[in-house]
């Protein structure tokens, strides 16, 4: 497994393995995004990725299309200069959710299964991270990222790792 870096926690969120601090079930996506997909773009995520990376980021104004919520943290001043892309699909069940996660390992070229991140997590072929967690799958794509990054450089592999732990640790409950 890749070594990932000491990852800053958000203050209202469970552990990275994906505790919920409920026993209730998921909630389906909607109309609109959920407050833990809203969270990867959140002003406390900007914060702690700050604080876990060595590097502030510019963000762009998140999306949400097709049930994904989306935005890009942007890197332009850094050097060396990069960016990378956090997007949430929302689902409606675990069949579904099974499915989208399944299909994106073959598209994106799973490498490697990652443990401790959410309820399953897999490493591409770029390094990227894929999580599932109740009917949310998150995804880190690191693809413009420079090969090392961050203060003091890392690995994009491993940044990539420490960015879904960070996002994680935001994410309470669903």
């Amino acid at each position: 497994m890749t070594a990932g870096l000491i990852a800053a926690g958000c203050s209202a969120g469970s552990s990275a393995t994906g505790g919920s601090s409920s026993n209730q079930a998921p909630k389906p996506a909607g109309a609109t995004p959920s407050p833990i997909a809203v969270q990867v773009c959140s002003q406390e995520a900007q914060h702690d990725m700050a604080a876990a990376l060595g590097e502030r980021a510019q963000v762009s104004t998140p999306t949400w299309i097709d049930s994904r919520y989306a935005c890009t943290y942007d890197y332009s001043h850094a050097d060396p200069t990069g960016s990378f892309e956090l997007s949430v699909k929302e689902l409606s069940s675990w069949g579904q959710t099974y499915a989208y996660y399944d299909a994106l390992a073959t598209q994106l070229g799973k490498v490697e299964d990652l443990q401790s991140l959410g309820q399953a997590a897999f490493q591409t072929t770029d390094g990227s991270v894929v999580v599932r967690k109740d009917w949310k799958v998150l995804v880190v794509d690191d693809s413009g990222l420079p090969a090392h990054f961050g203060v003091p450089p890392t690995d994009k592999a491993a940044i990539s790792v420490t960015v879904a732990d960070v996002i994680l640790g935001c994410w309470a409950g669903d």
